[in-house]
């Protein structure tokens, strides 16, 4: 099962489960999804932030307060399920977010480079972004 955050073309935000992303494509090709609020028949898929599981229903992140080194770690996980399982855009990651939000690319998760003008226009249009925690120094870089 996959869980899509949707969103109708009267901005009007929902959820819905699919068997497979195919099946969302399926669904939306036969007019079969609707908006619970209007039943408005354009119906997209919103950005969504990575699911990153942590062990004992965020223990991890609450053990973590306060201690630098778990922090750090749980960050690089984060990166690196982002690296994994998003697509790199580069600098296009602000055009690239906006046609995703407005229905006119594949909704996926997409991860790159925006300048502050640039994510403070994302947000002030409703994109959901969000920064992605730094990469780890390199050892050539610590003292």
């Amino acid at each position: 099962m996959i869980r899509y955050a949707l969103a109708c073309d009267q901005g009007h935000g929902f959820e819905g489960w699919f068997s497979d992303s195919a099946d969302f494509d399926v669904q939306q090709a036969q007019g079969r999804l609707t908006c619970p609020m209007c039943e408005s028949r354009n119906v997209a898929k919103q950005i969504m932030a990575p699911a990153v599981a942590c062990r004992g229903s965020g223990r991890d992140v609450a053990e973590a307060e306060g201690d630098p080194a778990r922090i750090a770690a749980l960050m690089r996980k984060i990166r690196a399920h982002v690296e994994e399982n998003f697509d790199y855009v580069g600098d296009r990651f602000a055009a690239e977010a906006r046609a995703i939000h407005a229905g006119e690319a594949e909704a996926r998760g997409v991860y790159g480079e925006a300048s502050p003008s640039e994510v403070k226009a994302l947000l002030d249009d409703g994109v959901p972004v969000a920064p992605l925690p730094p990469a780890p120094p390199r050892k050539t870089e610590l003292n």
